[in-house]
């Protein structure tokens, strides 16, 4: 409410605004306001004195005894005063007698209003897009009246200033959203670099890896021949020379007997894990063409992201896979182990980053706040009859995590992202992206504080 401590014929005061460090998220009481306001007892005379004197003012704030009562723009009142007689009639009547002649659409907006919302609802206001409702081209020309809710102040913003501020905020927008798409052609660039030199370095990974893991099978049969050589002669020889009892004493031979094979046994596992390790690299570091669909397997190409991770998972978290029976999945595949990847390492930085803060919403400690990731996979049918389609089948891939969840300004945050280019991240709002868009299918994110982070993908299946 506005209060008799602004004195009848007070000058109008201009608010300096900082408007010179405006952000996409700047409100309209950043810019330059008046607070003008008169009684509506004053007359036309007196208002056209301050508009002599201020030229700039672009208008007035009518009140009743301290509280609002309307407002009446500068361009308004002289249109009404150039009138025939209208300044002989109406120069000495009060205020509220002009009003009633020279009352218009009037824009009332609350101070945290944003500036590109408030000219996207001048524009409403000028265009609406319910045709039933009247086109008024005065939020163009008439300023905006700005509510300051919490000491209810009302102030007078020139709707120039709006024009301006927002054709400053649509520029820094667009250079914005210009250098976010430059980063991202230089990600894709050095992605694509990268994959390239990974898969080289894969290439001469595995000839080596080839001999090792080929060899090895000869290399334990030679040398189990070779113990075997050795037990033959000491059973044939009725005497063990002693040079040959010394030299079996001196390498360990009972030892030597029981660790080699024990020692072949861990090179085969560590050749393994290295081929499966190359393997999965291979898969991953694939460059697609980007032209035709390939089938793959679900499940090996999870399996392969999370032996990739391995390091990151080591023994905190714990993995749980409950997979269907799977058939090929038509797709394009690097794109796919991209989304995968992007996934899951989501749910492992859930769980490791925000571990601590998941005690808050846990009643009691459990064998439950072990970290988890649960992957689930199952083929689904759709009902389609009602379309008048057949019904379609669908792959379902879940994947979550026992973390600290996500509250819904979190999650809408998120999801905002998947469809405003301006507010993506090149993490899920990019897998949202191929999966909805590259590959026809759903992206599903579901989340709850203290419950962790669960998202669904389904895939058709042609």
């Amino acid at each position: 409410m506005l209060h008799q401590s602004q004195k009848k014929l007070s000058p109008p005061v201009l608010s300096p605004g900082n408007d010179r460090n405006l952000s996409l998220d700047s409100q309209i009481q950043e810019l330059p306001m008046y607070n003008f306001a008169l009684e509506i007892s004053c007359t036309g005379e007196e208002v056209a004195h301050y508009l002599e004197k201020y030229p700039q003012l672009p208008g007035v704030i009518l009140l009743d005894e301290g509280i609002y009562y309307g407002m009446i723009s500068r361009c308004r009142f002289l249109e009404f005063l150039i009138l025939p007689q209208a300044r002989e009639l109406f120069f000495q009547q009060p205020l509220k007698v002009i009003y009633s002649y020279a009352r218009t659409a009037i824009l009332q907006l609350p101070a945290h209003t944003s500036i590109l919302n408030a000219m996207q609802i001048i524009l409403q206001g000028c265009y609406p897009q319910d045709t039933s409702l009247p086109k008024t081209r005065d939020f163009f020309t008439e300023p905006l009246l700005v509510h300051n809710l919490e000491d209810d102040i009302y102030y007078l913003l020139d709707v120039q200033e709006v024009h301006l501020a927002s054709w400053k905020l649509r520029e820094t927008e667009s250079q914005i959203r210009y250098e976010r798409s430059q980063v991202q052609i230089i990600q894709n660039e050095k992605m694509a670099s990268l994959g390239r030199l990974v898969d080289g370095i894969t290439h001469e990974i595995v000839d080596p890896v080839g001999f090792i893991w080929g060899n090895l099978t000869y290399v334990s049969n030679y040398s189990q021949d070779l113990l075997n050589l050795i037990a033959t002669y000491e059973r044939e020889l009725s005497e063990i020379p002693e040079d040959v009892s010394l030299l079996k004493e001196e390498i360990e031979f009972d030892f030597l007997e029981q660790d080699l094979s024990q020692a072949l046994a861990s090179i085969h596992t560590g050749a393994e894990r290295l081929k499966k390790m190359v393997s999965s690299l291979q898969n991953f570091c694939h460059i697609d063409d980007n032209v035709y669909q390939k089938p793959i397997d679900i499940h090996l190409c999870i399996n392969n992201i999370l032996l990739l991770i391995q390091s990151q998972i080591k023994k905190e978290i714990k993995i749980t896979k409950e997979y269907d029976v799977l058939p090929p999945v038509l797709c394009f595949p690097g794109e796919l182990y991209q989304v995968f990847m992007n996934i899951i390492i989501q749910a492992v930085d859930n769980l490791l980053d925000g571990g601590g803060k998941k005690q808050r919403y846990l009643a009691t400690d459990s064998d439950d706040n072990q970290h988890e990731i649960t992957i689930k996979t199952s083929v689904i049918v759709r009902d389609t009859t009602n379309d008048n389609i057949p019904d379609s089948r669908w792959v379902v891939v879940s994947i979550a995590d026992n973390g600290v969840g996500m509250s819904k300004a979190e999650q809408k945050k998120i999801t905002s992202a998947f469809t405003n280019a301006k507010k993506s991240d090149f993490g899920l709002a990019l897998s949202y992206q191929i999966i909805t868009a590259r590959h026809g299918g759903q992206f599903n994110l579901r989340s709850q504080l203290g419950k962790g982070t669960e998202i669904e993908i389904l895939l058709p299946l042609l």
